[in-house]
């Protein structure tokens, strides 16, 4: 189906960063009108430009999470599956929006009695399907962008919960300006539930250290684990040392 190539072609632009449009020709088995047609239909997502030659990544709008879901899921699935290990029974936790915090679920098979609070449609409909955990989710405006409920009402309906552990996302991580998100109603989200909690463990792969979103909503010092996919970056392993951060990765669990 064409709809099927043109998400295609949209996540290879975004894996690849630029890419000609001889590239795309070659890869999709398609002509140069075709490539044509279907990257000015992708133009209007506005989630890729065009640049001299083809096309490129469009660094300012946050990508849908249909595009973000997909992208490096093998490592997504590692770092659920080190996440998981931070779960007790009898636990409450809450899992954000972010694409790759879902992946913890199937790695609870184990616990039990552990709740699951959270506002993303991902994460509720995979914890429904886990019999053993207790599901809470969170109502808003659903946001297709990021394929959950979100509003006023989701920051303050937080306030009701005590929460062991938070697992959030970022769309970038620095030790300057800490856990940044692109959004700013998202940002206040993992902002209020990161106050809520007893623990904060970030979880993300390796590309998004080293960069930076417009919203910080908290600082890397006042994490309590980093659970990503390769050893992160050696500034970030010392600084996590000196604050006593919990850093897994990989097979390093």
């Amino acid at each position: 189906m064409r709809v099927d190539r043109l998400n295609a072609i949209e996540q290879y632009i975004v894996k690849h960063g630029t890419v000609s449009m001889e590239e795309l020709v070659s890869h999709f088995q398609v002509s140069m009108n075709t490539i044509r047609r279907d990257i000015n239909e992708l133009l209007a997502r506005e989630h890729i430009k065009k640049v001299y030659g083809g096309v490129a990544i469009n660094e300012s709008p946050v990508l849908p999470y249909a595009i973000r879901a997909v992208s490096n899921s093998s490592a997504k699935e590692r770092i659920g599956r080190l996440a998981a290990g931070l779960v007790r029974d009898g636990d409450t936790i809450f899992l954000d929006a972010g694409s790759t915090t879902p992946y913890l679920l199937p790695f609870l098979s184990e616990r039990r009695d552990v709740t699951v609070i959270t506002h993303s449609l991902i994460a509720m409909i995979r914890a429904s399907e886990c019999q053993h955990l207790n599901l809470i989710g969170l109502g808003g405006v659903f946001s297709n962008r990021t394929s959950a409920f979100a509003s006023i009402a989701t920051v303050e309906e937080l306030t009701k919960f005590h929460i062991r552990t938070s697992f959030l996302a970022a769309t970038g991580v620095s030790l300057e300006a800490g856990l940044t998100n692109a959004s700013y109603l998202d940002a206040e989200i993992k902002r209020r539930v990161a106050q809520q909690a007893e623990q904060v463990v970030l979880m993300a792969d390796g590309s998004k250290f080293d960069h930076s979103a417009v919203h910080s909503f908290f600082p890397f010092e006042k994490l309590t684990a980093v659970v990503t996919d390769e050893r992160p970056p050696e500034n970030y392993v010392r600084r996590a040392s000196e604050v006593g951060i919990q850093l897994l990765w990989g097979d390093r669990g």
